[in-house]
């Protein structure tokens, strides 16, 4: 019943003409963060050859990248979760759901994980532009899946907080703004955690860059490249 159920989710999702539109602009945007990130690791090339051990591409251009996803899918994930149950809700056709020999548990997890495969359809042109760079250059395999895994986890974290807030009320639009305010907040809480915890350093980093961010490479590299490969000393 729980599949029966996301795949009904799904068929509602990829039936909006809405749904085309925002999987178009999003492709485009992931598209564009990523040329991007590519013409800036071509820029700091030469000064990246004269270190002894130089980030590679993965650092420099796939870690940032899943960073700009993460946070494009906390303002994005609201517009989605907003319509799962405020919608039944408001359109009066929850109490059908609720009438149908379906439990509470099977009604969440089939709507969530409708929406969570949905999802991972939408980000799953970032991973394959990613592997492209492979043709011409070595990737870091451990880095990208666990980039890739974390995500998904984080993906899944939105939906679910979401779909709390969806509950929660009768009006779509409300449950969308209640559910953005609670995951800024929580972003911008967890940058002043970070802040708190390193004192004397600028710190922009939060859960969205941690899934993404490495290491600081060496010690000689110069300030301006380190920020530009998003170091975690940044």
């Amino acid at each position: 019943m729980i599949r029966l159920l996301a795949m009904r989710e799904l068929r509602s999702l990829f039936a909006m003409p809405s749904t085309w539109f925002v999987l178009a602009v999003l492709q485009f945007i992931f598209a564009w963060f990523f040329l991007a990130r590519m013409e800036a690791f071509l820029e700091i090339q030469p000064q990246l050859a004269q270190l002894a051990n130089p980030p590679g591409v993965t650092a420099t251009v796939a870690a940032p990248l899943f960073n700009t996803v993460a946070l494009l899918l906390m303002m994005l994930v609201p517009m989605f979760t907003m319509r799962l149950l405020a919608e039944e809700r408001r359109n009066q056709t929850f109490a059908l759901l609720l009438s149908a020999p379906l439990s509470s548990r099977h009604i969440v997890l089939g709507k969530f994980l409708g929406l969570l495969v949905f999802l991972a359809a939408l980000m799953a042109g970032v991973p394959l532009m990613l592997y492209t760079l492979a043709l011409g250059t070595h990737l870091d395999h451990g880095m990208m899946l666990s980039n890739i895994f974390g995500l998904l986890l984080l993906t899944a974290s939105y939906i679910a907080l979401g779909m709390y807030i969806s509950a929660l009320t009768t009006q779509p639009v409300i449950a969308a703004i209640g559910a953005l305010a609670v995951l800024v907040g929580l972003w911008l809480a967890d940058i002043g955690a970070s802040a708190e915890n390193s004192p004397g350093i600028s710190s922009r980093r939060s859960i969205t860059s941690r899934i993404s961010t490495p290491v600081c490479w060496t010690a000689a590299m110069p300030h301006s490249l380190c920020c530009s490969a998003q170091c975690s000393c940044c």
